[in-house]
C-alpha cells in the first residue's frame, strides 16, 4: 500500500520542479533557486522579469511553488554589483540571471566558476570573455546577444531617411561603461561606411543629459544614435524627454522607448529574448550544462515610428519607412 502511494505521489509531481538530495535517513523535497542579478531596478525591468517567469513556468518552474527567486538589483550603481553576485552565490542559487549589460555577467562570472549563468549582452561575448564561443560556451555561462553594435549601419540608414539634412550624428554613450570604447568605434565605422560623420556625447548618469543635449542642440540638424546600455534603459524616460524637449530627433534599440515617446527605434525583438533566457534558465534546471548551450541571437528585428513626436519634432516620416514599419504609435 505505502509503495502504490508514494508511486502516486511521485506521478502526481509530474513536470514539477523539484530537487531529491538524498538526506540522513530520509529524501527531502527541496525546491531549485534562481537568482536574477540586475544592473538596473525592478521597476526598469518589470516587463523582461514578467517574460522570464512565463517562460520558466511554460517549463514547470512556477515562482512560490515549484521555484524560488531571489532578486538583488544595482538600481544603476553598478559598483554593487559584484557584491549582490557574490551574496546571489552565498544563497546557493541553482542558476544566476545576469541582465542589464556587460557588468552584471561579469560580476557574476567573478563571483562563480560552478553555478550556471545565463546572462543577456549588447555586445560579442566571446571578445567580452563571457564564453569561449558562440556555439560552445565551454564554461558555466551562456545567454543571449543582440550585437547592437552591428546594427549601428541598419540604424544609421534607416535614421538618415528621416532626418536626410543630418550629416553628423550624435552618438550617445555611458562613459562610464566598459563597453564604451567599443561602441564608439563601431558607431564610427558604421557612419563611415555611409559618408557620415558621428560626434560622441558621453555621459554618467542621468544628471548629465540636460547639459549634454542642451550642446547638442546647438548642432545645426542635431541627431542622436543612443547606444545600448543599463543606465538608459532604466531612465529611459528621461532620456527620451530630454531629447524631445530639446527638439533632437533620436533613434533608439528598444521598442520601449518609442512608447515612452522616443521618435523611433530598431533592434532586437525584446521579449523573444528575455523568454530565451527565461527557457535557457529552466533547462539548466533541468540538467542541461552551459557549457554545451549555444549563446543565441535574435531572429527577429522590428522597427518602431512615434508619428506624435515626429509631428511635434516636425518631421515628415516618408511612406517607404512607414511601409517598412513593424508598428507604427499614433
Amino acid at each position: 500500500m505505502f509503495g502504490m502511494r508514494r508511486r502516486e505521489f511521485i506521478t502526481s509531481l509530474g513536470g514539477a520542479a523539484v530537487l531529491w538530495p538524498l538526506s540522513t535517513g530520509a529524501q527531502q523535497l527541496v525546491t531549485p533557486v534562481v537568482g536574477v542579478l540586475g544592473s538596473g531596478s525592478a521597476a526598469a525591468y518589470g516587463e523582461r522579469l514578467a517574460l522570464i517567469r512565463r517562460a520558466l513556468a511554460e517549463a514547470g518552474f512556477t515562482e512560490g511553488m515549484t521555484v524560488a527567486m531571489e532578486y538583488r538589483w544595482a538600481e544603476s550603481q553598478l559598483d554593487r554589483l559584484p557584491d549582490l553576485a557574490i551574496d546571489l552565490v552565498g544563497r546557493n542559487v541553482n542558476v544566476i540571471i545576469a541582465t542589464g549589460g556587460l557588468q552584471a555577467p561579469r560580476a557574476a562570472l567573478s563571483a562563480t566558476k560552478t553555478i550556471p549563468i545565463v546572462f543577456s549582452t549588447d555586445g560579442d561575448p566571446v571578445k567580452q570573455g563571457l564564453v569561449a564561443s558562440l556555439n560552445r560556451p565551454g564554461g558555466n555561462a551562456t545567454g543571449i546577444t543582440v550585437f547592437s553594435g552591428s546594427l549601428n549601419a541598419k540604424r544609421l540608414d534607416i535614421f538618415h531617411e528621416l532626418v536626410p539634412r543630418t550629416k553628423v550624428f550624435g552618438v550617445l554613450i555611458n562613459a562610464a561603461a566598459p563597453q564604451a570604447p567599443e561602441q564608439i568605434r563601431d558607431a564610427e565605422e558604421s557612419a563611415r561606411a555611409l559618408g557620415l560623420a558621428v560626434r560622441v556625447v558621453n555621459v554618467r548618469s542621468d544628471a548629465e543629459f540636460e547639459p549634454a543635449f542642451a550642446a547638442l542642440a546647438e548642432v545645426r540638424d542635431a541627431a542622436l544614435l543612443v547606444s545600448a546600455d543599463p543606465l538608459f534603459v532604466a531612465r529611459r524616460e528621461t532620456l527620451v524627454a530630454t531629447a524631445n524637449r530639446h527638439a533632437i530627433p533620436a533613434i533608439y534599440g528598444r521598442r520601449d522607448f518609442t512608447a515612452a515617446g522616443g521618435l523611433i527605434s530598431y533592434g532586437a525583438n525584446v521579449a523573444d529574448l528575455y523568454r530565451l533566457m527565461g527557457s535557457y534558465a529552466a533547462r539548466i534546471l533541468k540538467g542541461e550544462k552551459p557549457a554545451s548551450l549555444p549563446v543565441a541571437q535574435p531572429a527577429k528585428f522590428e522597427l518602431t515610428i512615434n508619428l506624435k513626436t515626429a509631428k511635434a519634432l516636425g518631421l515628415d516620416v516618408p511612406p517607404k519607412l512607414l511601409a517598412l514599419a513593424d508598428e507604427v504609435i499614433e
